[in-house]
């Protein structure tokens, strides 16, 4: 279908009405995968492209409201998501079943809206989240195949997967997570000045503004499995600092060539010092899976 087409049928959903009593007040949410190499990350930057911004962009063309959707959390330039929730409200009359296709005939063909569903007022993708899974793909092959390439870290070198696995058991719990978190200096100052930015997603910090919060989180699950040439990460926990997921990675890394013991591995985490881990593994290796709501029980 060409372009022409697609936003003649975009404009026809608009247009269709839902009843009065239904449409003040409409809170919703969204369920949307991306394919994050060609974009800036999930937050609206100025000229660049971003999630965001593009998703705001089609809410824009579809109602002509100025909404800026939030996300469960940001994710990086260059990351992923098969299941990233965001939410705004509306006062828009189109019915709940049209959004998914009128965004999508809007929307680049690298971003998917998958769901689209009515939310209570107080939901907020992001302040109601409760737990979220990331997923990091090592593809272990001799040679990388070039439709890979953009969605997995290709390391072909010797490693001890076995080695890797029980450092990753280790982060399961509570923790300070400072040691595997990325150095805001911006950041710094604001806490110095009793100022706490509310980030999200990967780079998620819950708290009060003006007040200093600690970067302690709960992990629920941590492993790595084997699926054919993939070394597939996947942990589980109740919010993550920023690059904190890359930043296991990159340390379970140095696990898997045999240069950190697990027992350094523990120093690292009760070092609470960026400087004592290892490396940031690539962008393009990680996908957020699922973000929870609700209850949570641990693994």
């Amino acid at each position: 279908m060409d372009e022409a087409r697609a936003l003649q049928d975009s404009e026809k959903i608009a247009s269709e009405k839902i009843p009065d009593s239904e449409k003040n007040s409409r809170n919703l949410k969204l369920i949307l995968a991306y394919d994050g190499s060609e974009f800036a990350g999930w937050q609206v930057q100025p000229g660049r492209q971003t999630i965001q911004g593009n998703l705001a962009s089609a809410i824009g063309r579809l109602t002509g409201e100025n909404v800026l959707p939030q996300g469960s959390g940001r994710t990086d330039a260059g990351v992923h998501a098969f299941a990233q929730v965001a939410s705004f409200q509306t006062a828009a009359s189109i019915p709940t079943e049209n959004w998914a296709k009128a965004l999508n005939d809007i929307l680049p063909a690298s971003i998917r809206v998958l769901d689209v569903s009515e939310a209570a007022l107080e939901f907020h993708a992001r302040k109601s989240a409760r737990a979220k899974t990331y997923r990091y793909r090592i593809y272990r092959g001799a040679i990388c195949p070039p439709f890979i390439a953009r969605y997995a870290w290709h390391y072909p070198f010797p490693l001890d997967e076995g080695l890797m696995a029980q450092a990753a058991g280790l982060v399961v719990g509570e923790h300070d997570f400072t040691s595997f978190a990325a150095v805001d200096p911006e950041r710094v100052e604001r806490m110095a000045a009793g100022e706490v930015p509310n980030h999200g997603g990967h780079g998620e910090h819950r708290g009060t503004p003006g007040k200093i919060e600690n970067n302690l989180r709960t992990i629920f699950g941590s492993q790595w499995t084997r699926e054919g040439d993939d070394l597939i990460y996947t942990v589980r926990g109740s919010g993550f600092l920023h690059h904190m997921v890359r930043n296991l990675v990159g340390t379970f890394l140095l696990a898997g060539k045999e240069t950190l013991s697990g027992e350094d591995f523990t120093a690292v985490l009760t070092a609470r010092n960026r400087s004592a881990a290892g490396p940031t593994a690539p962008a393009r290796g990680l996908y957020l899976v699922e973000v929870e709501y609700g209850a949570v029980v641990g693994n």
